[in-house]
């Protein structure tokens, strides 16, 4: 076979293909890291955002729990409960009740049976009145637990293997961080260049700007959260440190604030007072700074009580606890100091959560962390946008692009509709059926499968804008739906200042605004296809033509 290329001058080496550049290895690497998991990570920032606000959604999706306007005195709420849970619970190892405080209504208490019976589980668990210590009669529901442990590990699957997922995709998250940083040599300077209706253009300036827009906080809640699983994913200094059952039994209790059950003597003794026990913290850190109180062998002589500080106002998650001696209420111990690198992960921990925060910080979580899922989303259509335009025929695109294309659908829109299909089976479920918190999850899981449905069989263009009008109709219609099903409507809310009910409804009417915009904004957009480079009628003119410009 002919040829017109001169071999290279003797004595002269042949010239090697460039290799790619720093930059350019990191594009790849960043397109590629995002793109793997990024569904799996939408979903994680997406729930995790949401999360933020768990506590208020909980006592949305519980109507029948009266309006809480202002914090009980946790001291008498604690003896009332306590006398309730020595009924409920004779002979328990262990109970433990979660005070109220202004963002809970209810003493959300679990305990372990005294001896556990094959087949069933170990504990027991309800929600009490604070006013009143009996046990509250309200609709079965996980409310916003179920968002918040779906961030970190899941649905239907074990627990541990839904956080080792976690944990992949966050190493993922991180390292798409720090490509992206390295990639976007003009990240800033594009931070303030937003083009409207240019197609790929508009998309990389979107991600950038968000990218930009919360970078430390996104960098911050990737790597802490890593940290709040560190013990699973890296077990093997905590093993080489502990070595005892004694020694684990004493960090978990450090870690926790749960003092662990020893053995009962047998010889009965009555609890002392639970109120003069919580008082006695009151003085130490505020009224309405109590957390938890945890009781061993209530009843024996052996019983032990820890009543642990809130978490409210303190940025560390590591417990701080006063320990007393059941029968007498003698204070025992203060439990206020842990070691250098335990502080630091509980700094960490808590920045993660963001349960030290009042409501104005709150809602800077919220929203640069709802800026970081649309981050997230941008990047996963971007991919598709910018190879949409380099296919043979955009009409019937190969398979690896179909996938993605409709995984995106299914994964940004259908999730959407999914979360709020969760709140509709609250109010739509009948409140006696069996299971019926599980019919909640299991109608989340059903509804998101049938957008991934809808997605396959619709066209791309379509199946995005039907979804978004979905998701943007359901959240609308969500407040209509609760006045006609319960007897808190938001104008209720609105005039008995009930701003926990009154804002979920408020911020559902908001994110459908948000979802109507975007189903507008896909309706309206025409892609702009490249023409197709007509050849150059002299290589060699053409060639030396396209160094110059470049």
């Amino acid at each position: 076979m002919k040829t017109d290329r001169k071999p290279p001058p003797a004595g002269r080496p042949a010239a090697r293909p460039a290799t790619p550049g720093i930059r350019q290895s990191m594009s790849g690497l960043h397109t590629w890291v995002g793109l793997l998991l990024g569904w799996v990570l939408y979903a994680m920032f997406l729930t995790g955002t949401v999360a933020y606000f768990k506590d208020e959604l909980s006592q949305w999706m519980r109507p029948e729990l009266p309006h809480q306007t202002e914090v009980p005195d946790q001291a008498l709420v604690a003896q009332r409960v306590a006398d309730a849970l020595v009924a409920i619970a004779p002979g328990s190892p262990q109970w433990s009740m979660r005070l109220p405080d202004a963002r809970n209504n209810s003493v959300y208490a679990f305990w372990r049976t005294a001896a556990g019976t094959p087949g069933q589980r170990g504990f027991g668990e309800a929600s009490f009145d604070p006013a009143t210590g009996r046990k509250v009669t309200s609709r079965e529901t996980m409310g916003g637990d179920f968002f918040y442990r779906f961030h970190f590990q899941f649905h239907y699957m074990p627990v541990i293997w839904g956080r080792w997922i976690a944990g992949v995709a966050a190493m993922f998250m991180l390292v798409a961080i720090v490509s992206g940083v390295i990639t976007h040599k003009k990240i800033f300077v594009d931070f303030f260049t937003f083009r409207w209706g240019k197609g790929q253009r508009s998309w990389l300036d979107a991600h950038n700007a968000l990218s930009v827009f919360g970078l430390p906080f996104h960098a911050m809640i990737t790597y802490s959260g890593l940290v709040t699983l560190m013990a699973l994913y890296m077990p093997w200094g905590e093993q080489a440190a502990i070595r005892t059952p004694a020694e684990r039994q004493q960090l978990t209790a450090e870690l926790s604030a749960f003092i662990q059950p020893g053995k009962p003597s047998g010889e009965t003794a009555p609890l002392a007072s639970i109120e003069d026990m919580v008082r006695h913290a009151q003085e130490r850190w505020g009224r309405d700074n109590v957390g938890r109180v945890t009781v061993t062998h209530a009843g024996d002589v052996a019983a032990r009580v820890a009543v642990a500080r809130g978490e409210a106002g303190r940025v560390s998650m590591s417990p701080q606890y006063m320990e007393f001696e059941g029968p007498t209420g003698r204070l025992l111990a203060v439990h206020e100091g842990v070691g250098a690198a335990a502080e630091t992960r509980g700094v960490l921990y808590a920045l993660h959560l963001g349960r030290f925060s009042d409501s104005v910080t709150r809602w800077l979580y919220f929203l640069v962390s709802l800026a970081g899922t649309a981050m997230v989303g941008t990047g996963l259509v971007m991919w598709t946008v910018k190879r949409r335009q380099k296919l043979a025929d955009p009409e019937r695109p190969y398979f690896g692009f179909r996938l993605v294309e409709r995984l995106n659908i299914a994964g940004i829109a259908g999730l959407s509709i999914a979360m709020a299909a969760f709140l509709w089976a609250n109010r739509l479920l009948p409140q006696g059926m069996a299971d019926r918190a599980g019919w909640e999850i299991h109608g989340f899981f059903i509804v998101w499968a049938l957008t991934l449905a809808h997605a396959a069989l619709r066209p791309a263009r379509t199946a995005w804008i039907e979804q978004l009008w979905t998701a943007a109709a359901l959240l609308a219609l969500l407040p209509v739906l609760n006045a006609a099903t319960t007897r808190r409507p938001l104008w209720h809310s609105l005039a008995e200042g009930d701003w926990i009910f009154a804002g979920t409804e408020l911020l559902c009417w908001g994110l459908a605004g948000l979802h109507a915009v975007l189903a507008i904004r896909t309706a309206r957009h025409q892609p702009r296809l490249r023409p197709a480079r007509k050849p150059d009628r002299d290589p060699m003119a053409g060639a030396a033509l396209r160094k110059g410009e470049a």
